[in-house]
């Protein structure tokens, strides 16, 4: 590996446009993702991902450096801790970020074989976007359609928050929702809307539902659920629950998700 770099200014273009990125919950101007953690970090060179530069604090310097040693050719620059600080999306920051190039996904990775696709439909939550691509990845999805109006993937709370999952579960992102139900109605993909189970339109009960077909499952947002125009061409289906009428985003969707896996899995 390379003599590390040095910074020891937080006016550094680079750490600026970190900032930026972090601040705004996107990518940097050159298109790089923040992923801060060194699970985060792992998960990118074990997903084959284009890592740009790991920045590290003084304090994580011999780690970084470790994580970087044998095929890894990466560079490495360190920084004050104070510094480091600075540019941290998290408030018990573990002392490392790196710049990720996102994977790019086309259509067809989304609806290869049997598809069971993730609608996200406004859902804001950045914890709650990235917990349901973490439930994608385990229970097999073959991909998610980020809607307009949807928190980005590529925010750095969501990437944290998905485990790492971001980098392998293809995922589409600027599409409306108009768009999206185009896409799925010509993949010939049937759409499940999750909704409360006292909603006031009649839905299924998940243990009706035919997850073993080519679907997809939308989930709406945290206020007000599945929009519109995703809502009149789906079937909307209700997880039963005892005591509370709706549940979390996130919950919702990987009660889903592992319904579907249960359903497609072989029974010996």
């Amino acid at each position: 590996m390379p003599r590390p770099e040095t910074i020891s200014s937080a006016a550094n273009p680079l750490l600026k446009d970190v900032r930026r990125a972090v601040a705004h919950g996107g990518l940097t101007a050159d298109g790089f993702c923040v992923a801060e953690t060194f699970h985060l970090l792992e998960e990118a060179i074990k997903s084959r991902c284009e890592v740009k530069i790991v920045l590290a604090a003084e304090s994580a310097r011999a780690n970084a450096a470790g994580h970087l040693r044998g095929p890894v050719d990466v560079r490495l620059a360190v920084m004050p801790d104070e510094l480091f600080q600075g540019i941290s999306g998290t408030e018990t920051a573990q002392g490392v970020m790196a710049l990720v190039r996102p994977p790019e996904w086309k259509i067809e990775q989304l609806f290869h074989d049997c598809p069971l696709v993730v609608v996200l439909d406004g859902v804001q939550d950045p914890g709650n976007a990235g917990a349901i691509l973490r439930a994608a990845e385990a229970f097999g999805a073959t991909g998610a359609l980020f809607v307009k109006g949807t928190v980005s993937p590529h925010n750095p709370k969501t990437i944290r928050a998905s485990a790492g999952s971001v980098f392998r579960v293809p995922c589409l992102t600027g599409m409306d929702a108009a768009a999206a139900r185009a896409t799925l109605q010509q993949n010939q993909v049937q759409l499940y809307a999750s909704e409360p189970a006292r909603a006031a339109a009649p839905a299924w009960a998940l243990a009706e539902v035919d997850l073993a077909k080519p679907c997809g499952i939308a989930i709406g947002s945290e206020a007000r659920g599945v929009g519109n125009v995703l809502r009149a061409a789906a079937q909307p289906v209700s997880i039963p629950t005892v005591g509370v009428e709706s549940l979390n985003a996130a919950v919702a969707a990987g009660i889903l998700l592992y319904e579907a896996r249960r359903q497609r899995t072989p029974r010996a």
